[in-house]
């Protein structure tokens, strides 16, 4: 029997049944029904939930007004979504960290600098640039004041660092020439 809901179908029918192929039959046939009734009842709940959300990732998007592309990936689908659900309310220094941690799943800091009329985004625990930057962009420009500028700061492998894990210089160009690029500043 391969169905878990009739092997556990089996387990109320009276004993001597469990001997019965045609009545194994009918319970493994009705249990993989049931299987699939729940298995589908989880995954409508999962739709529920941006961090579990695959198919319903249009529905969200729909309702919030972001442009759907299913040609991204499902993460940072829901990274817009998810930001753009944090992203609603005032506009405060901790809700522009919040939008930009949720697209970068990492430790952001966002820093204001009041003389220039602008405010930082670091990027700290991540290396290089996010994937979904423009996304972040995007979204940051829709919630940020008008009259403030931003800047996006981050974090790259220093040599110092490089030194400090084995990897050589031309360990890390060959690794560049099967990762493509990659950016390295000597950053103190």
């Amino acid at each position: 029997m391969i169905s878990t809901h009739g092997k556990e179908m089996m387990t109320y029918l009276p004993g001597y049944y469990s001997t019965s192929r045609i009545m194994s039959s009918i319970m493994d046939v009705q249990g993989g029904e049931l299987d699939k009734l729940w298995q589908a009842m989880d995954s409508t709940l999962d739709q529920y939930f941006v961090s579990t959300a695959t198919w319903g990732l249009d529905l969200w998007e729909q309702e919030l007004g972001i442009p759907t592309d299913p040609a991204k990936p499902t993460d940072q689908r829901r990274s817009v979504i998810l930001s753009k659900i944090r992203g609603i309310g005032t506009v405060t220094v901790s809700l522009i960290k919040n939008v930009a941690e949720a697209y970068d799943g990492g430790t952001v800091n966002v820093t204001v600098k009041s003389e220039t009329h602008t405010f930082i985004v670091k990027f700290i625990s991540s290396r290089g640039i996010p994937p979904n930057l423009d996304d972040l962009k995007e979204v940051i420009e829709q919630i940020k004041p008008a009259h403030l500028a931003v800047e996006y700061s981050f974090t790259y492998l220093s040599f110092g660092e490089l030194d400090s894990t084995g990897i050589t210089y031309g360990g890390i160009e060959s690794m560049g020439k099967h990762f493509g690029e990659l950016e390295i500043w000597d950053i103190p």
